[in-house]
This record gives C-alpha cells, structure tokens and sequence, in this order.
C-alpha cells in the first residue's frame, strides 16, 4: 500500500483536518500521480456535511485534480513518468454498458465510481484530491497541456466540463441567446465557454454589482432577476438558460424567459427538489433538462479546447490550512471564482 496524507472530514459536524491514510499500490493499469493543485467544488461541501445523500467517512473530498505522474502500471500504453495530468469526477466505471460504449462513463448504467465519497469496485472507499497523490486506472486520467496555467486549470476538470458538455450537446452557438444564471464556479466558465462557441451570452444574476465582471468575461448582456423592469425586458428571449445556481430559486419565473421551444439546463444542484408548475412548460412547449460532467472523451476533447483557445478557470490560490475559511467566503459568495489549493502547503 502506498502512504497518503490529506485532509478529511472525520463526519458531518467535524472541519476537514489533517489525515492520513493508504492508496492502493499501482497496479497494471494504473498511474500513480503527485497532486500539485486540487480545485474546491461547491459540492465538496454538499458531501462533508451530508446536504444530498449520507457519506462514507473519513472523506477526503476533490475532484479537480491536476499533478505529475509519478509511476505507471507496466500495461499502462497513454502516459508515462513526469507528464502532466488531470483527474475529475469519476475514477471507474463498469466499462462495457451500453453508455460506457458511448464514452458517457458518467451515466453508467451500473454507476460510475466518484473521486471521492464512493465505493470502488474493489470495495474501498475512494478519497479525492485534497491530498498529496492518487492512484487511478489509466482509462479515467487525462493529459493536460503545458500551455496553460496548471493550477487554473484544475477546476476545468469539474466547472469546466459541466458547463460545456451541456453547451455542446445541445450545439450552442452562433445565432443563439444563452443565458448564464449565477456567476460563479460555473456560471463563469459557462460564460467563456457560450462566447467561445459564439453565442450572444446573458448573465441573470440577483447581483447588481456583477455586472462588470460579468462583461470582463465576456457576457454581452447583464439582467438583474430582482429589477421587475431588467426583468420583463427579457421574457421570452433565450434559446437556453444554462442553470448553475445550487441555491433553491423560482424556476417558473426564470422558464418564462425562454422562447418558444427554449431549454433551461440545470447543472447546478440545490438542496431540495426543483417545484415547476406545468403550465410553466406547456405554453411554449419548453424543456427543462439535466446534464451531468460529461465523459472522458469529452474532458479531453474540453481540456485541448481550452489549450488551444487559451480558456482557464479564474482562480484564488489557497493553502489548504484556510480550507474551511474558503468554504465559509464560497457560501457567502465571495470568491471569483475558484479556489484551487496549493498542495505543496499540505
């Protein structure tokens, strides 16, 4: 077994503090990596605290993940010793469904295997990215290109591709209104990524003070939800709402901006249950839909995008002692918009 060091959650009253703990040895399929930057994912906090379903604990949470490998399984054929690579949400899946075959391992039929707060197929707990290394088989890593900046890359591996898979399956682009409700985490991301793909991009936010930065990102259009005025000025505009909001909100209100035929995509994941009147989606025959990350071949396909359009996460670097601080400023919203820790103050 290989010796680990992180930081967990002993249970859900507890803050995360220092822990150690074993990794399995490499096997030969596996790669072995020396985490340099994890990302801190508003869901981190959902798990420790036990918000969306009980976790196994001690829980190491993190599941943007990005280091050096330092060890391959002697079957491993796509990476070797001092590349640069990334980890996301999954670290397993049962490979031969009929999704897996689709390379949509995260909608398994069987369940794909979480970062962290998960059971493996080997019958282990997993534990994420808020440590010093990890051991994952070679199918669920990814490359990471020298191009861009590593640690603000490290949310691409979770805010990244949960914004662009929806934003690519649903072919958004040219010629369409996306609207981008919350600026955070995601809705950042979401935003480059809508005016990459060359839609006209609205950011509705409740904030009228993240206008400016909303326009720095590159959003054409900014709507304050609370303004009754800003509000009725956008009924029925959008093709897509790309929702990231993980705060209970009026989904009726925010369905009646769509056009007819429009789309509200949820990403992002409140505590309770979505409430949508029918009427709300019969008169315009409107979608309200859901998507998940996205598959490996997915992630790498957003991961050399991004190198090659120069896209990154807007970071603030953190030591992992200022953990439960960071959670504290991310519930209250202060933060733009990712933190990413700095595993070399473990």
């Amino acid at each position: 077994m290989i010796q680990a060091k992180g930081y967990a959650a002993q249970n859900a009253e507890t803050d995360l503090a220092s822990w150690e703990f074993e990794r399995r040895d490499v096997g030969a399929h596996d790669v072995q990596i020396e985490i340099l930057y994890c990302g801190v994912c508003h869901s981190d906090l959902h798990q420790i605290k036990n918000d969306w379903f009980p976790g196994i604990f001690p829980m190491v949470p993190g599941h943007e993940i990005v280091g050096r490998v330092t060890k391959v399984g002697y079957h491993v054929k796509n990476f070797k010793v001092g590349d640069l690579t990334g980890v996301g949400c999954m670290v397993d899946s049962c490979q031969v469904c009929e999704n897996c075959k689709e390379s949509l391992e995260q909608y398994c039929l069987e369940g794909n295997t979480g970062t962290y707060n998960s059971m493996g197929r080997d019958g282990v707990p997993t534990y994420g990215g808020y440590s010093d290394t990890i051991v994952v088989r070679e199918e669920f890593v990814l490359h990471i290109s020298d191009k861009l900046p590593l640690a603000a890359t490290a949310p691409l591996l979770c805010a990244g591709i949960t914004t662009y898979s929806p934003l690519r399956h649903w072919k958004v682009g040219k010629g369409h209104k996306l609207a981008v409700l919350g600026l955070g985490g995601l809705g950042h991301m979401a935003v480059k990524f809508g005016v990459a793909f060359g839609a006209e991009v609205t950011v509705l936010s409740t904030s009228a003070s993240k206008e400016s930065a909303a326009k720095a990102l590159g959003a054409h259009n900014f709507v304050v939800t609370s303004d009754a005025d800003q509000l009725a000025s956008v009924k029925g505009s959008f093709d897509f709402i790309l929702d990231t909001v993980s705060a209970d909100h009026d989904m009726g209100m925010y369905l009646s901006l769509l056009k007819t035929n429009g789309v509200h995509i949820c990403v992002g994941v409140p505590s309770n249950p979505y409430s949508i009147h029918p009427f709300a989606l019969l008169g315009g025959r409107k979608s309200v839909a859901g998507s998940g990350i996205g598959g490996i071949q997915e992630t790498q396909e957003m991961l050399d995008f991004c190198a090659a359009n120069n896209i990154v996460s807007d970071i603030e670097l953190i030591d992992i002692k200022d953990i439960t601080e960071s959670y504290k400023r991310m519930l209250k919203g202060d933060v733009r918009y990712r933190f990413v820790i700095d595993m070399k103050t473990l």
